[in-house]
């Protein structure tokens, strides 16, 4: 489970919550009878409900990049996504836009080597110049190195390089938000632990070579 309690549908006030609740559930009560097309629980949206303006906002965004107005690429652009939510270890945004790649008819192989893309030969030069773009602006924090950014813009236009940029790090953003709150396929314990030693370890110097 998240690690905010949910917002049931009858608690629920805002007009607004109230719709994207319809839309996305029909008239099941979301936190009893969780589940959406897309084979999630759905409890991003049940969490985000404390704040319907937050919620708004957020909805927003996902109408935004999806607006037919948008100059970019709408396969660059899932690339993108795709790469961020596995740079930034979310299994939810990872995976949702593994399937929005799917629904825009990219192959198979191109999908399964998004982790991979550095060593893949499987993607052209846009996108591998996207790949690497979407790379500095998650785990380089936006440390774009001058040959990255000339590669993109052998391809892209100023007003596409800014869409690609800002949904890039939209996404980020919900990467990190669905890790912290864990919600939907996020919702998984901490797998660096320490794994526990012999009941006879004396817990003396690895280096030890008089034991």
């Amino acid at each position: 489970m998240p690690r905010l309690r949910q917002v049931p549908r009858a608690e629920v006030a805002d007009k607004g919550t109230l719709k994207l609740y319809d839309l996305l559930f029909g008239d099941r009560d979301p936190v009893a009878e969780p589940g959406t097309a897309t084979g999630t629980r759905g409890d991003w949206w049940t969490v985000f409900a404390h704040s319907p303006d937050v919620l708004r906002h957020a909805a927003q965004g996902f109408a935004l990049y999806r607006d037919p107005a948008r100059k970019i690429d709408p396969v660059l652009r899932e690339l993108a996504q795709t790469r961020a939510g596995w740079a930034r270890g979310s299994q939810f945004v990872f995976s949702q836009h593994c399937k929005s790649l799917r629904g825009l008819g990219v192959a198979e192989a191109k999908i399964a080597a998004v982790p991979h893309w550095a060593v893949s030969d499987v993607f052209d030069a846009q996108e591998r110049a996207v790949l690497a773009y979407a790379d500095a602006l998650v785990l380089d924090g936006g440390r774009v190195a001058d040959g990255v950014f000339a590669a993109l813009k052998a391809f892209l236009s100023d007003e596409q390089i800014l869409e690609l940029t800002y949904i890039t790090c939209l996404y980020e953003m919900h990467a990190t938000m669905s890790r912290a709150l864990r919600t939907e396929f996020d919702d998984r314990q901490e797998p660096v632990t320490e794994v526990a030693a012999p009941e006879d370890f004396a817990a003396r110097d690895f280096m030890d070579t008089g034991r």
